[in-house]
Order: C-alpha cells, then structure tokens, then sequence
C-alpha cells in the first residue's frame, strides 16, 4: 500500500512545477498543514499567500491573481471550499471565468472523526452544476501528479478533491493514468460495470476480483474526470454489460451516479445501482470505519452487482 496521500503528491508535484513557472501561486487559509505545504512555503515565499481563517477571502485573491497571469491553487479542506467559500467560488472564479484551482483537501469523509460539518459529501453534486468548471477526483498518487501537471497547463477553473490519509495503488506511473474527460479501464469484463472515483476505485477492482470467483467478468473504469464526463464509455458499458454499479464517497445524490444515471436513462436505460452515502446525518469515525459501515468495500460492492446480474 501506497504510503504517500494524494494531497502529498499534490504538493510535491506543484512544489517542483512552481520551480519553472513564476505564475503558479498557491493559496491557503491556515492549512498548510492540513494540505502538507510547509515544504512549498519554505521554497516559494514569493509564489506563496497565507490569508489565515479566511476561507471566503482566499478566493477572492486567488481571482483577482488569475486577471494579470498568474495561476493560482487554492489549497484547503474540501468541506470549507465547498460550503463557506460557495459563494465565492460561483460569482469569482465561475462566474467572473477566472483561472483558479480549487483544490479541495481532505474531502470527503477523511475528517470523518470530526462529524458532519467537516465531511464533504455535496461537493460533485455543487461544482458540477458551475459553467465551464471541471471537476475532478484522484484515485492514487501517480494520477495525482498526473492531474497536477495538467491543471498547470488548463486554462479554465476545475475543483479537484483529494482525500486525507494515503491510498493503495492503482497505477505504477504518472504516465497514462490520467487524461482529460476519459475513463480509465482498469479491467474489462462482459456481464456488469462498476465505474468508481477516487477512494473508491480500489474497492472496486478489490470487488471485480471477488466477483471473478463467483463467474461473473466485471468491467471497472475509473472516472477520475466527473466533469467533463466520458459519456462514450458510459454508453459503451450501458450496451455492452447487463448493468452498471457505480461507487463514489459522496451522497447519493447528484454526484457520480446521478451523472452516469443522466446519460443511461435518456440513450441506453440498464439496470443502475448507486452506491455512496445515504440520505443522513454521516455516522462519526474513520474514513475505513465510515466505509465499512455503508457498505463501501469489495464485499458491499460485489453484493450490489449480484443484486443485477
């Protein structure tokens, strides 16, 4: 298992792009920590603002950063930048169609222990309905640095969510693992589909092992690109496998499954299960602990495919 989170990777990788490119800024609200930026604080002062407790306020810099050239990331927990600073995000990045990156840290449920006002599980449904803004979701390390090192290079807004502790690998490099509004085939198979996000993609290809065992080929793809999303893929698995699982740490509604549910019930309608977190107040623990009680693992996933096929 990986021993480096995603957020780590983020921050290496930026930390190393900040290096050759004088426009990227990172900006963060008293969460350097959290994201893991004492390094690029330390190496880039001039590419670096603190604006402490002040979520709201970060945006609105890194908005006005983005009018003269420069190429801001707004580094801080998933639950402030997607609830607190909404409003900014809307009318200053959106709205205004500035060049901002909202990177939203610890998503989720990584502050699971914390409770409800720290998780983070409205996010896809929120951005995804912002004009001509990309959401985005890793599901290792390696993509991690792969999506860095595009959105260096995009010129429009995206929010990218990343969880908190490290994550088991799904690639062996950066190369590959990523490409914009593509899904990622992780394995093929003929008779279901599970299509999964960020933490959840590792159950998932842990799930199609399972289901191997029981004589059913299980198709995964990894949707990191929420938004764009890869509708051919998705129509290619509505008509190709008797149905689709998807699995998201997200609320059941308006994210990944809501997204691929659009696509499937107006061109190809099959069977659909949506796998995430149900219609409550999210129970207080570790993101493990959070998972295994909504059945968010390999044995909850290959359940919900047997209920199909």
């Amino acid at each position: 298992m990986s021993t480096i989170p995603c957020r780590k990777a983020f921050t290496d990788t930026i930390t190393e792009l900040a290096s050759g490119d004088p426009s990227i800024m990172v900006v963060t609200s008293d969460a350097r920590g959290s994201v893991t930026l004492t390094d690029y604080a330390v190496k880039h002062p001039d590419q670096f603002v603190e604006v402490g407790i002040a979520e709201q306020n970060e945006v609105g810099i890194a908005a006005g950063m983005a009018t003269f050239g420069k190429r801001p990331f707004v580094c801080a927990p998933a639950c402030f930048l997607s609830a607190r600073s909404l409003e900014q995000v809307k009318v200053d990045v959106v709205y205004s169609q500035t060049n901002v990156k909202i990177i939203g840290i610890s998503g989720g449920v990584s502050y699971g222990a914390l409770g409800y006002s720290h998780q983070s599980l409205h996010d896809i449904a929120v951005t995804r309905t912002f004009p001509g803004m990309d959401v985005i979701i890793p599901s290792d390390r390696y993509q991690t640095e792969a999506i860095t090192r595009w959105l260096a290079e995009s010129d429009h807004p995206a929010y990218v969510r990343m969880g908190r502790g490290a994550v088991k690998d799904i690639y062996t490099e950066s190369d590959g693992s990523f490409t914009y509004g593509k899904a990622n085939v992780l394995a093929e198979g003929e008779d279901v589909t599970i299509i999964a996000v960020g933490e959840t993609v590792s159950r998932a290809v842990e799930a199609a092992a399972l289901l191997r065992n029981d004589g059913i080929s299980a198709r995964v793809l990894d949707m990191a690109t929420i938004k764009p999303i890869d509708r051919d893929e998705i129509l290619r698995a509505a008509e190709q496998t008797r149905g689709i699982v998807s699995v998201e740490e997200h609320s059941i509604f308006g994210g990944l499954g809501s997204a691929i549910a659009e696509i499937v019930i107006q061109e190809h309608p099959v069977p659909m299960r949506i796998m995430g977190i149900p219609d409550e107040i999210t129970v207080e623990g570790e993101s493990d602990e959070i998972f295994s009680y909504y059945g968010i693992t390999a044995e909850g996933i290959r359940d919900q495919v047997l209920s199909i096929v």
